[in-house]
């Protein structure tokens, strides 16, 4: 077992602090992400590690040594690096390269041995690298040189390994083989693992835990579930994210949402009948186009209700799972009259969900537009036993017109604000 403990570091570039009093433990088996945006010491971190960078304060222990304090052929023995760049001049061969992870077992002018190259053999048969053993390394493409410096790393047969944007130079099937690979040694063979990455979603799918660096400083620390959450995303990188959990993998994934550019500024205020992701993809396109947007109701966790929370868009919430009680019944009701226009996604329909159906028949009523937006027949989505296409076909008969798709949405909504402008004119 071997524990890699930051003890309260801070590193520096001359008179610039690049790093701030980070203090982490991790141990054998164990693989560690660290996330965060481009200058906040992600790579420093790294080199500290290594020992290309002496903190300038705090110490950095392998179990109870201080690695600073070790010799450079121990630490070696120990702790094998795979930087982000590997720049090679002259023409050593794919195998001579990853031999060269053999030095710190080697005596001062002994040889390679025959297990020397066994291993060697093996890191390169691991990384897929082994059919071209014989080629200069200066002929290789930047991801196959990226393997080869892997096959170094493992050649080296380290407890701890160091890797710096390891996928940098790789396509998408050569990541995810390289990343499989590291997280089945990392098990496997016991291996700590500590690597910076910029992709969320590489980092979630293969991290035991994640940090999260911002100007040198740790915003956050612990499992992926506990760190890589939408409001750490926006903290550290500045950008709203949705964060959820895939159904085929299980980790988590990340989905940054942009801002528009010179957002147009909308008199009109669209109310939003959805759930379960049906409303996502209107709230932002209208939050884009510069509309007011508000939803309801909207259960707590649905995807919808977190999309109008990043948006910043006015809800009115129940709890999950929950029937809609009357005081969210009332507050929904009031969003609904005070909005120019309703819009119905085609969410699905049942018992829990049903009264805001009640909502949009009490607005109509009163003169609010109504848009049912439609992408199949609405016996796929009622649930309540018939009520949901019996309300839908009444607020068709009374008024409320049918879209199927956004670009109509838009066009429609378009015309309801000129209409909005020139009665603020009237009066």
């Amino acid at each position: 077992m071997v524990i890699l403990n930051i003890d309260g570091i801070d590193c520096s570039y001359g008179s610039a602090k690049i790093l701030d009093n980070v203090r982490f433990k991790v141990e054998s088996g164990q693989f560690l992400g660290i996330l965060g945006p481009n200058g906040s010491g992600k790579s420093t971190l790294i080199k500290s590690i290594s020992r290309v960078l002496r903190p300038i304060k705090g110490t950095i222990f392998i179990n109870e040594s201080d690695i600073y304090k070790l010799k450079t052929l121990e630490v070696a023995k120990s702790l094998a690096v795979v930087p982000q760049d590997s720049p090679m001049t002259f023409d050593f061969t794919a195998l001579e390269v990853v031999l060269m992870g053999r030095n710190p077992h080697l005596s001062k002018f002994g040889m390679e041995s025959k297990e020397d190259l066994a291993i060697a053999k093996k890191s390169m048969q691991l990384t897929d690298t082994w059919h071209f053993a014989d080629r200069p390394i200066t002929e290789l493409s930047g991801g196959e040189r990226q393997r080869v410096i892997i096959a170094r790393a493992l050649t080296q047969e380290p407890k701890i390994l160091l890797l710096d944007e390891p996928t940098n130079h790789l396509d998408i099937c050569n990541q995810l083989e390289i990343m499989d690979l590291l997280k089945q040694l990392c098990k496997t063979k016991n291996l700590l693992i500590v690597g910076v990455f910029h992709d969320f979603n590489l980092a979630a799918r293969y991290c035991d835990s994640l940090i999260l660096l911002k100007d040198g400083k740790i915003v956050a620390v612990g499992e992926a579930s506990q760190t890589l959450t939408s409001e750490n995303v926006k903290k550290v990188f500045r950008v709203d994210a949705v964060v959820k959990k895939h159904p085929l993998t299980g980790s988590l994934y990340v989905t940054p949402i942009s801002k528009p550019q010179n957002q147009k500024s909308r008199r009109t205020v669209v109310h939003i009948i959805c759930g379960g992701g049906s409303g996502s993809s209107v709230m932002k396109l209208l939050a884009d186009e510069g509309f007011t947007v508000t939803a309801g109701v909207l259960h707590l966790l649905d995807t919808d209700q977190e999309t109008a929370q990043l948006l910043s868009i006015t809800t009115v919430n129940e709890a999950p799972f929950s029937p809609i009680t009357d005081e969210a019944h009332e507050a929904n009701l009031k969003l609904a009259k005070k909005a120019n226009v309703l819009v119905i996604a085609p969410t699905q329909f049942g018992a829990g969900n049903l009264r805001n159906l009640e909502v949009a028949q009490a607005a109509l009523e009163k003169g609010v537009p109504t848009v049912i937006l439609e992408d199949g027949p609405i016996e796929e989505r009622d649930f309540s036993k018939g009520q949901a296409k019996k309300y839908l076909l009444k607020l068709k008969n009374e008024g409320a017109i049918t879209i199927k798709s956004l670009t109509e949405l838009l066009v429609f909504l378009n015309s309801i604000e000129e209409k909005t402008i020139q009665d603020k004119k009237g009066d």
